[in-house]
């Protein structure tokens, strides 16, 4: 009798550092629209992705207005408040500076302390997340930022890639 191994997973490739590149990207990312179906197929869709992956992911949508939750879900057991404590600090990047986390964290690569100077958060600088993971939906013909996805619990640039890599294989 063979005993049959989990597949590995299919590796996420790394995203780019460059900060026009990443706007770029970030910028390509239009829906036609974005609705309660387009969420729950981009959400199904990446947890169909994660799933090959042992490490326990969240992975939530939200709109804008109020942070209305569309799609939250976990991979595997053994996440913990402190996912979605991390997924709220995203999202409320995103939704403040219209960018990536990813872009945000290059922006400054990675120093927490010039990313709190440089905005004036002072104490607040704990609600926000300049790591991987967060990225924003816009809708072609309206402004702003629609909706954010976050993925939490890889390599922060998995996180954030792998958000780039099933919208592009589902709308483009």
């Amino acid at each position: 009798m063979s005993e049959q191994w989990p597949m590995a997973p299919r590796p996420i490739q790394s995203p780019p550092r460059d900060l026009v590149e990443i706007s770029r990207i970030d910028s390509s990312l239009i829906f036609e629209h974005f609705t309660t179906q387009d969420a729950w197929l981009l959400g199904s869709a990446l947890r169909e992705r994660l799933m090959s992956f042992p490490t326990p992911v969240v992975i939530n949508i939200s709109l804008a207005n109020q942070n209305q939750i569309l799609f939250h879900t976990c991979t595997h057991s053994g996440v913990t408040p402190d996912n979605d404590r991390w997924v709220a600090r995203k999202r409320k990047t995103v939704f403040r500076w219209g960018v990536s986390t990813w872009y945000m964290h290059c922006k400054f690569d990675g120093d927490e302390i010039a990313f709190r100077e440089k905005y004036g958060l002072g104490n607040s600088a704990g609600e926000y997340a300049i790591h991987g993971g967060g990225v924003p939906i816009r809708v072609t013909g309206v402004e702003g930022v629609v909706a954010v996805v976050v993925v939490s619990g890889l390599k922060q640039d998995q996180d954030h890639s792998v958000i780039v890599e099933v919208i592009r294989n589902l709308y483009y």
